[in-house]
This record gives C-alpha cells, structure tokens and sequence, in this order.
C-alpha cells in the first residue's frame, strides 16, 4: 500500500496524446503497481521539523528498505574520486554542496542565509546562461537543455571544487530599497537584488552572460505532482487570453533525457523538468557534479582543464547508477505531505485569497486517482512583469515568466529552519506581502486587489499564507 507514482503520459505537442502504458516509479517494483487505502496514509497535520521527514504509511518490507536506501543517499555526503567509499564518492570535481539536505533541510525548501550568519547559504544558486545565437549548436542546446550554458562556467556557478580543482566563484546579493505606499498610506520597503560575482576562477563571465539566482524549494509532495494528468494541467492553459481575465498561462515543452521527446515540464521554478527522476539527476549534476545515466557527462566546460582531469572512479560508469538514482526518487516520492487544518478561520483565509484572484494561477486543488491534492499552483507559465524578470530562457519559458509556484508546506519552513522564509526565485522577499508586491505582469491585478484591503483583511491573508 504505497503512493502509486506512474511516469507521465507522453505529451506530443503536434500530434494526438498518445495513452501510455502505466509504468511504476522504481525498477525494484516494475511487476505491480500500488495504491493508497486513503488520504491518511499520505498526510500529515502535524506542523513540526520532521513533519515531512517521514515515509507514506502502508509500506512493506521491501518498499521501507527502498525507502531508507535513497533516504541515506540524500542525508549522507557524498566524497571525491578515488575513495575507499565506493557507494558515494565521485563529488565534483566542481560542485556547491556534498548531501542533498544542505539544499533542502529535513526535506523543506532552503534559506537565504547560513545559519547565524548574514553568509549566502548553499541552497541560493546561481544559474548562469547567454543569449542563442541561433548557430547550430546554440540551437542544439536550446532544445536539448532548454538554454544556451556560459561559456568558461557552464549552466550553473560551482563554489566548491576538490583537491587540485579550483571553484568557479562567489555569489553576493546588493539590494537597494524600494517604498511601496498603499491607498491607506501603509508604507512598505521592497529589496531589490543586485547580483554580484566575486573570486572568478576562469576568466570573465561572456559579456551577454545571464545571472540568475534561484533558492532551493520543497521537495514535499514531488510524488503527488506527477499523479496531476496532463490533461488538468493543460485544461487551464488561455495562452491567448480568451476569456480576457488578463491571465494567460501555457504549459512548458521540455526534452526529457529519459523518453528523448519533448514533455509536460512541471518541477523547478520555470517548469523545465517533466519528471521526479529527471528532476533529481540535474540536481546531482548541478549541484554535486554527481553523474547518472541521464546526465553521463562530468560537470566541467571545455576551458576548465584541471576540472577535466580530475581522478575518477573507473569502478562504475556513473557516480550514481540506475538503481540508486531509483532508490532516491523512491525515497522523495514517497514522503509524508502536510495538510493545514481546515478549521473556519483558514477557509476565511481561502476565500479571500480565492476573491482577490490568487487562485487564478495558485489554483487551489486539482483531482487525482488518490483523490483531491492541494498545490496551490497551476504548473504553468506566467509574464510576472519586468520587476521579476530574470532574463533567462528555459524552453518556452520567457526571461520573465516563471512556474506557478507551488505554496503547500509553507508553514513548514519557520519550524524546520528556525526562521521565516525567505520568498520568490531568488529569496528576495522576507515575507508573504513583499512577494505579493513583487507581482507584476499577468497577476498585476491581483497585487492591485490585496493593497486596496483594508489592512485587517491583509492581515487575514497573510495568516492563511502562513498556514498553507
């Protein structure tokens, strides 16, 4: 009795959807596919540090022990090549953190800061990217990662490299200070970022190079997003606005390494990922330098010499095989979600933000084979407007659209972190009302909505927020 996860249909976006044949999650357990007795057996009301540290209920034996060996690939560092540890050497050579929980403490989404420190943490990344030139190989990268790599540091900026290779740099965040004035003349301050990179190891950033800093989200409920059909999602597509609400989101076309065909993106902050495994192996490869099947590759660009010669363990083809990439896409698939309490002041909350017109894009549910999830999140492309805009394109993601950013576990972040979350790509807003005024663009009319409230309903908005 475990979450059934099945791989996605395959979506043709120039042809009929195909149905597929249901495929399960992991290898280990490709002769059946398992379902859930209920809802309790996914989720959790306790709001505490472990709340989404835990396993679904109804695992059997062989399933638990799947469970806690991708549980103890995420937890335990990882190590350079050659090493005695076989199981979990290959880090790097260039690399920002060594265990998947620097990113993603206790599972939940990452901090801005070090712990008692005013240091950028590990979990802040920064992606790198230039302009296509629409040469064959720019074109080649566009459509088979999404955007066009830097050219000395590659898709991502590495702040660590093992003996004898040299990190690529520093990241560090200026802000200048923006006043915003309601109608009641309530007077907020707004930080906007300016990106600054320190200590470049291999020469300039390309001229036209495009910065992009990106905080590390909550992998709860990784496993109930890729039960949402394709169909849900793409039922609330209005690319061309036609029902004209000023709303006008469209769904993501990326290739998938695993089908080598283009699929319904819905992970990372511009929906470039299709799927719960692909999402974990660019992160090995990005953030740990970590090889797999789908990223076979070292993590280094052509002019990063030291990088390419780096000892590696010939013992095994990838850092991490099939079966342990599997082992860890069991273990994230399969944790416990959190669910507030719906008591009367939270559906207050719910209506309200379902009034000012949140709910257009941070949809509030969408129906499963397991029943009813609650995302908050329409997986979907949306213009923020220029104030948020990062540039950056990722297969059909404009630089200023981004995902539908998913807000279920929210309330999680203060007790697993001890402090409050810090908001949007980039971690730019300290609280739920700065993100709600860095909103531009397609949900311009919802910001305008909330700071026309009177300051006790804004109020009770931001509560729900926190509950969520």
């Amino acid at each position: 009795m475990m979450l059934q996860i099945q791989k996605k249909q395959k979506y043709s976006f120039n042809a009929v959807k195909k149905t597929l044949v249901l495929k399960s999650l992991v290898a280990l357990f490709a002769t059946g596919l398992f379902a859930v007795n209920s809802a309790d057996d996914i989720y959790t009301e306790k709001l505490s540090k472990n709340s989404i540290f835990k396993p679904i209920k109804g695992l059997n034996n062989k399933q638990y022990d799947q469970y806690i060996l991708g549980k103890s690939f995420f937890r335990i560092p990882w190590v350079e090549s050659p090493s005695a540890t076989t199981a979990r050497d290959g880090l790097g050579p260039l690399y920002n953190a060594n265990t998947c929980i620097s990113c993603h403490p206790a599972n939940g989404r990452g901090t801005f800061y070090k712990k008692n420190s005013n240091k950028l943490s590990r979990a802040l990344v920064v992606r790198l990217s230039i302009p296509s030139n629409d040469s064959k190989e720019h074109k080649q990268y566009i459509k088979k990662i999404g955007f066009v790599p830097e050219p000395n540091y590659g898709a991502q900026l590495s702040i660590n490299g093992v003996h004898g290779v040299m990190f690529e740099g520093r990241p560090s965040f200026e802000f200048e200070k923006i006043k915003v004035t309601f109608p009641d003349k309530e007077v907020d301050t707004l930080l906007k970022p300016k990106y600054v990179l320190k200590d470049l190891n291999y020469g300039d950033l390309h001229k036209n190079a495009i910065v992009s800093y990106r905080l590390a989200s909550t992998l709860m409920g990784m496993g109930l997003i890729e039960l949402i059909s394709n169909e849900a999602i793409l039922a609330n597509e209005d690319i061309d606005d036609k029902n004209g609400d000023g709303i006008s989101g469209k769904a993501n076309k990326v290739y998938s390494p695993k089908t080598k065909k283009f699929e319904l993106g819905r992970y990372t902050w511009k929906a470039s990922t299709a799927t719960v495994e692909e999402q974990i192996a660019g992160a090995m490869h990005n953030d740990m330098g970590l090889t797999t099947p789908l990223h076979p590759d070292e993590n280094c660009t052509k002019s990063q010499k030291q990088c390419n010669e780096a000892p590696k363990d010939m013992k095994y083809k990838f850092d991490v095989p099939q079966n342990r990439l599997d082992a860890i896409e069991f273990y994230l698939a399969n944790l416990r979600v959190y669910r507030p309490k719906e008591d009367k002041q939270f559906k207050k909350g719910l209506e309200l933000f379902k009034k000012l017109g949140c709910a257009s894009c941070h949809i509030t549910s969408f129906e499963t084979k397991i029943g009813k999830i609650r995302p908050y999140s329409d997986f979907l492309l949306h213009d923020m407007g220029e104030g948020l805009a990062d540039g950056r394109v990722e297969f059909e993601a404009t630089g200023s659209e981004f995902r539908t950013a998913p807000l279920w576990g929210l309330a999680l972040h203060e007790k697993i972190n001890g402090v409050k979350p810090r908001l949007l790509h980039d971690g730019r807003a300290r609280d739920f009302q700065e993100a709600i005024l860095w909103h531009g663009g397609e949900a311009s009319k919802a910001k305008h909505n909330y700071m026309n409230l009177p300051k006790q309903k804004r109020e009770e908005l931001i509560k729900f927020l926190g509950k969520l």
